[in-house]
């Protein structure tokens, strides 16, 4: 089988034309990369974990009413999913200090907040994703104010799911990150999450022992992410639990 048209080519997917009208192929690369890029490295497996991953947490979410852009699983690496118009934003939720935030505010890591805080990150890689304001989004077009109601809601809902998921199977939801897209039925527009929610995205501890099971395993030189990402995936049933971490099986 040919393979279809790229349109777009991330740091860790790449984007081709879907098989019918308004879809799009997503597929998962390998890639690693942290402090914007300035840090870069080929993961073996971690593509097929991320696209396992997310094809979980988005049929959750299409299961309990939180739309997506998730469609289906087409192999190990591919998902077919919606083509929408990305809203230029990435959107934070934060449940304890962590990364940045810590920083930024001098904040212990760790340090559980007084309630989800939501920010929000201009994307543009040449910028570093700065981080801005409603006013700002509201000042430069960005979204209305309308769909700024909308993608907080989002982002509140998704960050009761993925909680509560990650709770059940010991795992601290510390932060993560998603994207928003527009997606038109006729006259009438609506948003929907989008892109991934994997290890990539969030920041996931062990509640029993603090262990980093994200890409802070690779930002801070921690150990084998392959084997970080695997944890949570047998800890969700995504993978077969075995008593020895096995590389998953790649198939293109």
């Amino acid at each position: 089988m040919a393979r279809r048209k790229k349109i777009y080519e991330g740091k860790a997917k790449i984007l081709y034309e879907g098989p019918e009208p308004g879809t799009i192929v997503q597929y998962f690369k390998d890639d690693a990369t942290a402090f914007n890029a300035e840090k870069k490295d080929v993961i073996e497996g971690k593509g097929v974990l991320n696209n396992l991953l997310s094809e979980f947490f988005m049929n959750g979410l299409n299961q309990i009413g939180v739309p997506t852009h998730f469609i289906r699983r087409i192999n190990m690496r591919e998902q077919l999913v919606r083509n929408c118009e990305i809203i230029p934003l990435e959107i934070i939720v934060r449940n304890y200090a962590a990364g940045s935030l810590s920083k930024r505010l001098g904040i212990e890591e760790g340090t559980q907040l007084p309630r989800p805080i939501v920010e929000y990150c201009y994307k543009d890689d040449a910028l570093g994703d700065p981080l801005v304001s409603e006013e700002h989004i509201a000042a430069f077009g960005w979204a209305s104010q309308q769909d700024m109601d909308d993608v907080l809601s989002l982002a509140l809902r998704v960050n009761d799911f993925l909680s509560g998921v990650m709770l059940a199977v010991g795992i601290r939801l510390v932060d993560f990150k998603i994207e928003i897209g527009r997606i038109y039925e006729g006259d009438f527009m609506r948003l929907i999450v989008a892109d991934e929610i994997s290890p990539d995205s969030c920041r996931l501890w062990d509640i029993e022992t603090g262990q980093k099971l994200d890409k802070d395993v690779f930002r801070r030189d921690l150990g084998s992410l392959t084997d970080a990402y695997s944890e949570v995936a047998r800890r969700l049933g995504v993978m077969p639990k075995t008593s020895q971490v096995t590389k998953p099986t790649l198939i293109n």
